[in-house]
């Protein structure tokens, strides 16, 4: 594949790195010049965007800058790295994107090309992290300006909503507006931000967000109707005195129609109590095989965050149900995307 065009310097540096791919650089013009992308026979005009990392925040942005592009002009993104996520959500949107890990999906008219890379070993410009990931308690934060995404947060605004440091608050605002994700406003102790992309924001949080050392029982209760099942099980936990946050589809159906069949009530489950002890308080048995209950918990309670009661039943918070249904293999990132439409928003 050949691209030639008015090309950057960055650009042409990222294009020499991928193998297959050719860059003739070309003079700029006055008007926003074309990119003009030749493979065999077939020739496409584009406009290409380099960056150094694309991760799913990245993404949704430059999902949203080729919806305004002419009708015939395609966007093709290079990048030293992307992520998987980020990768689904451009093949999804139609836009083209390469890296130099060998990652090439791109289907524009008259051409298709795919390959599947390899991890490279890291590098410098690989160690450069974010000053912090949206995941622990940093997550929580992010959550939070969710939750409110036109409001104007100052920093302790924000450590106070997440119940985290001041400092963390600090470095996560820091971290979303170096990603172009909330706009700033004023100056010293007046300075507030706001997010300006929630979408993009909720991709990010979605990529990053991980429960680690997760603790897990399977258990089964005898139920006629297993979408009363969440109640009664609430109910229970609730008169024991035991946090937890009903999630997944048994969760998500106290908010969207749309989830019919629920074969298994999971459950997140304060870590304060043994599970073996939740078990007996829900009135259930543990089984190896034929389980109709999964019990959950993780140090630190993430899960629980912003939870609220819906028809009775302790309910994981809308956000978290997009994110622990995008994990479930049995429909789930159907079911949240649905989710995401019907009752999230954006």
């Amino acid at each position: 594949m050949n691209i030639k065009g008015p090309l950057e310097k960055d650009l042409i540096r990222l294009l020499q790195e991928i193998p297959g791919v050719t860059a003739e650089p070309t003079a700029a013009t006055r008007r926003r010049p074309d990119i003009v992308i030749q493979a065999g026979d077939v020739t496409i005009i584009a406009e290409v965007k380099a960056q150094r990392l694309t991760n799913a925040a990245a993404a949704r942005q430059l999902v949203e800058y080729a919806k305004h592009l002419t009708k015939d002009t395609h966007l093709l993104v290079v990048a030293r790295k992307t992520t998987e996520e980020a990768r689904r959500l451009l093949e999804e949107q139609g836009v083209g994107v390469i890296d130099t890990q060998g990652n090439m999906r791109i289907e524009f008219p008259g051409l298709f090309l795919w390959t599947e890379g390899r991890p490279a070993p890291a590098t410098r410009e690989d160690q450069k992290e974010p000053p912090v990931k949206l995941t622990g308690k940093a997550g929580v934060a992010a959550q939070a300006l969710l939750h409110e995404p036109q409001r104007r947060w100052q920093v302790h605004d924000l450590a106070n909503a997440a119940n985290v440091s001041v400092g963390l608050a600090h470095r996560v605002l820091a971290r979303l507006e170096r990603e172009n994700l909330i706009e700033v406003e004023g100056g010293g102790p007046k300075r507030t931000r706001r997010v300006e992309n929630p979408s993009a924001l909720l991709d990010l949080w979605a990529e990053e967000m991980r429960d680690r050392g997760v603790r897990q029982l399977r258990a089964f209760r005898l139920a006629r109707d297993p979408r009363a099942q969440a109640k009664t099980l609430s109910r229970s936990l609730t008169e024991a005195k035991i946090e937890h946050a009903v999630t997944g589809p048994a969760g998500a159906a106290r908010l969207a129609p749309f989830i019919t069949a629920i074969p298994v009530t999971d459950i997140w489950v304060t870590d304060t109590v043994p599970l073996n002890d939740v078990v007996v308080a829900a009135h259930a048995e543990v089984v190896q095989d034929g389980h109709n209950i999964v019990l959950r918990q993780v140090a630190g309670d993430a899960p629980l965050e912003f939870r609220t009661k819906v028809d009775d039943v302790w309910t994981a918070d809308p956000l978290r149900l997009f994110l622990d249904l995008r994990q479930d293999p049995r429909r789930g990132r159907e079911q949240a995307d649905r989710l995401r439409h019907e009752v999230i928003g954006f």
